[in-house]
This record gives structure tokens, C-alpha cells and sequence, in this order.
């Protein structure tokens, strides 16, 4: 199975809710992993979460359907230290 990653953007001050800003399989998800490792970004591994995320056009804000599972991210965020 090829391993995906997805890039999420929030600015709680301008948006609703989470965009999807990056998504891909393969190189394109090593691509991004490896984005957010140079960024000291935090890295969350969900695949379920990542399969409904690939769903979602790129640079759409995520539906109200996946809510619950971005306050699930928030919570993470939160436990790791970043800052929404």
C-alpha cells in the first residue's frame, strides 16, 4: 500500500475551518512529510483520517462531516505543544 499524507491550514481569524492545502500518495506524500519534518511541523498518523482528507478538493475547507476529526488534530496539536 502507498503511503498518503495530506497538509492542513487553519487561521481560525479568516477561515471556518481546516483547508486542505496538500495531498498525495507515494512521492508526493514523502514530499510532504519531508516538508513538514524542515518545518518542525507536527506529524500526525491517521490513515482513516487521511482517506476522508483525500476526498476534499485541494484548498477547500474541510466539510462539517469531519469535524470531530479535526477537533481530534486540535487535540493533538494542543498535547504536542503547537499553537493553532
Amino acid at each position: 500500500m502507498k503511503q498518503k499524507a495530506a497538509a492542513l491550514r487553519y487561521d481560525a481569524k479568516k477561515e471556518n475551518a481546516p483547508r486542505v492545502i496538500a495531498k498525495g500518495e507515494g512521492k508526493t506524500a514523502e514530499s510532504i512529510i519531508k516538508i513538514a519534518k524542515e518545518n518542525n511541523l507536527p506529524i500526525k498518523k491517521d490513515e482513516d483520517l487521511i482517506e476522508l482528507l483525500s476526498k476534499v478538493e485541494l484548498d477547500k475547507e474541510v466539510p462539517e462531516e469531519l469535524y470531530k476529526a479535526m477537533a481530534e488534530v486540535f487535540a493533538f496539536l494542543y498535547k504536542v505543544g503547537k499553537k493553532l
